[in-house]
């Protein structure tokens, strides 16, 4: 028998939750196979077996927490592809029923000659029902007590399936009294879901939280005008798709904003250490990119160095791996200044919260046509976007973090100073 554990992930991650079990015990597992999904603080990692062989046990269910070196499953490598029955936990010995109580069930798998129901297996004798992970993790979601749900399995197993279609408010037998609810009854006519926060999500809320405590954070409005911006990426988009094979968005524009009023205002490339500032002296811009686990920040590395082409097509490549939740750990960590883009989703304004270490975040927005007074004289209707600067007052004054904002404005609204000064 050989043990499969958890691996070293990254310096700062000790710990993960079983996300999805790839392979289900009986199964013949390949070395090097895939064997379980776990979700980390930042990104989901997919562990492989080191061995060849039957996995016989899954010593943790699809949501609970495992540790880097903790062994989660059993391979045993003696057994062969054939197919095998080994349960991953004892089934007690069920009485024989009655043809007519048996499951009705369509299928060209041989049974056990006695199955045994979850209502046999755990009434009366205080061990768990025989379920799949998945079904015992959607259970614990939805509140669902899993020796109240039937199953058609011949094994008498409680598949994802049943907890899914289960109705707790449906008739139950009279002699398996519902066990008393611990706290007050749900008004019916006022439903809630209550789901447990995933990993990703609890880290979110914790980070943020800690960078609103641990920070003297401000934000600085400005707004700019995007018409030169949106002249230059009409005239040009075609032959830069047909040269790059990337489309030209707004965000190059921003990132070499940025990396130009960075250079002239460092301390919104720093850090706090202690009792020391760390300035950093390179340039990697995190790009934040909404996921559906949450908001999630990967890094371009060294954009001060990457032209328009390279920077779009390193945010379309980390947006997708992103959303694939394929990213590796070295694609979030060490960036040194966040740009957030609210305005995708409609956003007019926000206050962006700093990506700690962090001491800078620049929130972009929507494009409105607003008018504009061109002088005294003249008023014209212009595409305009707000931008915001939230940044950690405790190393960066108002008067360098509005003239960073106000330098962005001027790069974004003159697109041809970023080839001189990106």
């Amino acid at each position: 028998m050989a043990e499969i554990k958890v691996p070293e992930l990254a310096e700062s991650i000790s710990e993960g939750t079983i996300a999805k079990w790839l392979k289900n015990v009986g199964e013949f597992v390949e070395k090097g196979e895939y064997l379980v999904e776990l979700e980390t603080d930042k990104v989901n990692v997919e562990i492989i077996s080191d061995y060849a062989g039957v996995l016989t046990e899954q010593k943790y269910e699809e949501g609970d927490t495992v540790n880097v070196g903790e062994a989660i499953a059993i391979v045993n490598e003696n057994a062969t592809g054939a197919e095998t029955t080994a349960p991953s936990e004892p089934k007690p010995e069920a009485a024989a029923q009655p043809k007519a109580q048996q499951p009705v069930m369509e299928s060209s798998q041989s049974v056990n000659a006695n199955p045994a129901p979850v209502s046999e297996n755990t009434e009366g004798n205080g061990q768990r029902p025989i379920a799949s992970p998945a079904a015992r993790k959607l259970a614990r979601e939805k509140g669902i007590d899993l020796q109240s749900v039937p199953t058609a399995d011949p094994l008498g197993r409680v598949r994802k399936q049943d907890v899914s279609s289960y109705q707790p408010n449906a008739a139950k037998p009279a002699a398996k009294a519902a066990p008393a609810a611990p706290a007050v009854a749900q008004d019916p006519a006022k439903p809630v879901i209550r789901e447990k926060m995933s990993r990703r999500r609890q880290t979110i809320a914790k980070r943020l939280l800690e960078v609103s405590q641990t920070t003297a954070m401000l934000t600085t409005f400005n707004e700019v005008d995007m018409t030169a911006v949106m002249d230059l990426r009409k005239r040009r988009k075609d032959r830069f798709f047909e040269q790059h094979d990337v489309r030209l968005g707004f965000m190059s524009f921003f990132t070499k904003a940025v990396v130009g009023a960075l250079k002239q205002f460092p301390l919104l490339n720093a850090e706090i250490q202690g009792e020391e500032l760390l300035i950093k002296q390179f340039y990697d811009i995190g790009v934040a990119v909404s996921t559906e686990d949450g908001l999630i920040v990967p890094v371009v590395r060294d954009a001060d160095r990457k032209s328009f082409a390279e920077i779009e097509g390193n945010i379309g490549e980390l947006a997708k791996k992103a959303r694939d939740n394929k990213l590796a750990l070295s694609d979030l960590q060490g960036g040194t200044f966040t740009i957030t883009n609210g305005g995708v989703f409609g956003s007019l304004m926000s206050t962006p919260i700093l990506n700690g270490p962090q001491v800078g975040i620049l929130g972009m927005h929507s494009i409105k046509l607003r008018p504009v007074a061109i002088d005294k004289d003249k008023m014209e209707n212009r595409p305009m976007m707000y931008i915001a600067l939230s940044y950690d007052h405790r190393i960066v004054d108002g008067k360098e973090a509005v003239s960073f904002l106000a330098k962005v404005k001027e790069m974004i609204e003159d697109p041809e100073s970023l080839l001189l000064e990106g």
